[in-house]
């Protein structure tokens, strides 16, 4: 790793941190060595930053690069209806690596020159995991100079288990090729599970890591979950899991298990502070409290909640049990990007729309916790995240001070949350190598990048075409799916207005 001196910026440490101080930076072997004035070059390469404003390199929480290629393809649709698409029902076949490399690049350049240095990527696959498909994304995110931590999401259960009324709803024909259509064993998930941890856990300087994905606890079988919750504790990796991110997912608990999928998650013993419980919308009073006392963090996604019509995740309420927040953009096609500074102002404004206490309303401290401590918390790095202090990671983003966002600049966390856009972003260093200088990639040539995706445009549009015919046939059913459980009471609403 290169060591680096980042001379004369103005530091906002982290999110605790009121005011800007002015200071260099000192990295070396890729962790923050010495914060101070005047630091001596000891031979390190520098980088001036005199009329700038550095911070902690952001923390993407939950992303799903998988659907990088699919911006733009969908309106508005509700989740259950918007998987049609996402995972499309497919008969076979394995990724082209060199596709899976492409997305995955793209998704990865598009977060760096925004100032993100660290991704948690829960990565499904179509229709089945391989070897080489893991390889290409923890490949390109290594290539490119992010960190990343990967998961494995893959259900394991034939889609009409996965929903309540579904399997009643659908004709005998479709249930059947349903039933015909290939998908992982959980045997087979494991196999893949030992690959990604032998070969890519620690690898490339330690940016790349592993994590466990069972997707979510109704896509999974008992054991499995059983199997990744062991997977996480020997390893120490986090757990990424989908919990109550729609009302449809808590009448599913009520007709299925009889219970919330919180209880039914916390009945299974797979609670716990290595789980990332991705969404929790649809939570209760109850579940609340159980996700504090298991110590996971929830993973808060306000721009895909609004843009699926999820719901509300209830802020205050979490935040009160003590369970800590961290914040993600989710995917390409239900953010529209990977900008997190978005997610970072929705975060910051749409809970005041389901909150008329407006001193339950977040404060920008908040959010910015939910970005670095609660990013670094759920990443489980050795070498901690989110701060610029010794002992963290050499991770930065660096802004242009005079950008509009800072003029003038009175409060600069709640300009962080509610004026930047990313825009501001000059430099961004990973692991004390400058990755972003003067807002362009140094790790890949983005233009060679951009060319292969302009050739491969007009297959994706023929593909989107395609699906949305294919997934013509089974549409009709999810829709009615989706009104029956939205007609359901279940006591409580995450809809503004209802």
């Amino acid at each position: 790793m290169p060591d680096l001196l980042v001379r004369n910026g103005r530091i906002l440490a982290g999110a605790t941190s009121e005011e800007l101080i002015a200071a260099d930076i000192r990295i070396l072997d890729g962790v923050i060595a010495e914060v101070g004035l005047d630091l001596a070059p000891d031979g390190a390469q520098e980088l001036d930053v005199a009329g700038h404003i550095v911070i902690p390199g952001l923390v993407n929480a939950h992303l799903h690069s998988p659907g990088n290629l699919m911006r733009g393809t969908l309106d508005g649709l509700p989740l259950e209806v918007f998987m049609l698409y996402e995972v499309p029902q497919a008969e076979g076949g394995e990724e082209d690596p060199a596709r899976v490399r492409l997305r995955t690049l793209l998704g990865a350049a598009e977060m760096l020159k925004l100032g993100i240095t660290s991704v948690a990527d829960d990565a499904f696959f179509v229709p089945l995991a391989s070897t080489a498909a893991i390889d290409a994304i923890c490949g390109a995110y290594a290539e490119i100079g992010m960190r990343a931590t990967v998961g494995l999401d893959q259900p394991i259960v034939v889609e009409y288990e996965k929903y309540p009324f579904l399997a009643d709803l659908l004709p005998p024909a479709l249930k059947a090729r349903m039933d015909a259509l290939p998908r992982e064993t959980a045997e087979g998930m494991l196999v893949h599970y030992d690959h990604l941890i032998r070969h890519w856990h620690g690898a490339a300087e330690g940016r790349i890591a592993a994590a466990v994905s069972c997707s979510a606890p109704q896509r999974a079988t008992p054991d499995y979950l059983a199997a990744l919750s062991e997977l996480s504790k020997k390893h120490d990796l986090p757990f990424f899991c989908h919990i109550l991110e729609t009302k449809l997912q808590r009448v599913l608990g009520d007709e299925k298990y009889g219970r919330s999928l919180v209880r039914y998650a916390d009945d299974l013993g797979i609670l716990n502070e290595r789980m990332q419980v991705i969404h929790a919308i649809w939570v209760d009073e109850e579940d609340i409290a159980i996700l504090g006392r298991a110590g996971v963090t929830v993973a808060h996604n306000p721009v895909c909640n609004m843009r699926l019509g999820s719901g509300v995740m209830p802020f205050r309420a979490l935040r009160s049990a003590g369970v800590p927040l961290c914040l993600g953009t989710d995917e390409a096609v239900s953010d529209d990007s990977h900008n997190l500074w978005g997610a970072i102002k929705a975060a910051g404004t749409v809970h005041a729309l389901a909150e008329p206490d407006f001193e339950h309303w977040p404060k920008a401290e908040e959010i910015l916790a939910a970005v670095w401590e609660g990013g670094n918390r759920v990443l489980r790095r050795p070498v901690p995240l989110g701060r610029i202090a010794p002992g963290h990671a050499g991770d930065l983003a660096i802004l242009n001070a005079d950008a509009p966002a800072y003029r003038p600049l009175h409060d600069v966390r709640r300009q962080l949350v509610l004026c930047e856009s990313g825009s501001s972003v000059r430099h961004t260093v990973v692991g004390g190598r400058v990755v972003v200088r003067d807002g362009a990639l140094q790790t890949i040539d983005e233009a060679a990048m951009l060319a292969e995706l302009r050739a491969l445009e007009p297959r994706l549009r023929a593909e989107a075409a395609e699906l949305r015919q294919s997934a013509a046939s089974v549409e009709p059913y999810y829709r009615e799916m989706v009104r029956l459980a939205a007609a359901r009471d279940v006591g409580f609403t995450r809809w503004v207005g209802r």
